[in-house]
């Protein structure tokens, strides 16, 4: 006997429904995707991507944009200027004295999201 086709549409619903809370809980998306809606000010890097990118210093001021954050690959640091608005450096990097919440202590940091 076949199965009515509201018997598969439930099923497939479910699963789909199953595959975005794991994929919400097992990342960052729905941080990101939150943090991304309630302050326009924030960016996601170029370089990063919303399932990965995870802020760990937050500006503790009226607005809540990220100050350094980190994916698998890079540090960030937030800088909102009108050419670029934020720096980035590998994670694995030889500055000396490297401080991944102090971003004058990183060499050659690159720039990204101009703006």
């Amino acid at each position: 006997m076949k199965a009515p086709l509201n018997t598969w549409i439930g099923w497939w619903s479910a699963a789909l429904l199953a595959a975005a809370l794991t994929c919400s809980l097992s990342t960052n998306l729905a941080s990101n995707a939150m943090m991304l809606l309630l302050d326009g000010s924030n960016v996601i890097p170029a370089e990063s991507s919303i399932f990965f990118f995870e802020p760990y210093v937050i500006n503790q001021g009226s607005s809540n944009y990220w100050l350094y954050g980190r994916d698998r690959r890079n540090y960030y640091h937030f800088i909102y200027r009108q050419d670029a608005a934020y720096v980035y450096i590998p994670i694995q990097n030889s500055c000396p004295g490297f401080d991944h919440t102090n971003a004058r202590t990183w060499c050659q940091a690159r720039t990204g999201g101009g703006r």
